[in-house]
């Protein structure tokens, strides 16, 4: 079963948790080099991250609201970018703590995480 031609993704959507939206939309910006689009949905301040290109890719948000508690101990989102170390140096000049240094898995793939600026616990992950 490959999901997209079943009619079902596996991940089509995701929002991290955030208490302070406007830091939190500073910071992704900068690391991610992205525009985010702030929004209400239903009643919860968001910033939408751009669509995804292509069929299958998940796109998201930063969400703020009370069931909204950033956590390093839930799901890990990681974010495809071109270059690991470079994109996590953006990351710690903007505050964030390493957690899992840059490390090559698979063939020339490279992940490492971080925490971010609400405190959640986000990856990154290039392809070679």
């Amino acid at each position: 079963m490959s999901g997209v031609e079943d009619g079902v993704r596996l991940v089509a959507y995701f929002e991290i948790p955030v208490t302070d939206l406007d830091r939190a939309v500073a910071f992704y910006e900068g690391l991610l080099g992205v525009r985010l689009e702030r929004a209400v949905v239903d009643g919860h301040p968001m910033a939408l991250f751009p669509p995804a290109d292509g069929v299958g890719l998940a796109t998201g948000a930063l969400a703020a609201g009370e069931s909204y508690v950033p956590s390093v101990d839930g799901t890990r989102v990681y974010f495809e970018v071109d270059d690991v170390p470079e994109v996590l140096a953006r990351g710690v000049a903007a505050g964030a703590r390493v957690l899992y240094p840059p490390t090559s898995v698979g063939e020339g793939d490279q992940v490492a995480e971080l925490e971010d600026c609400e405190g959640n616990r986000i990856a990154l992950l290039s392809h070679a």
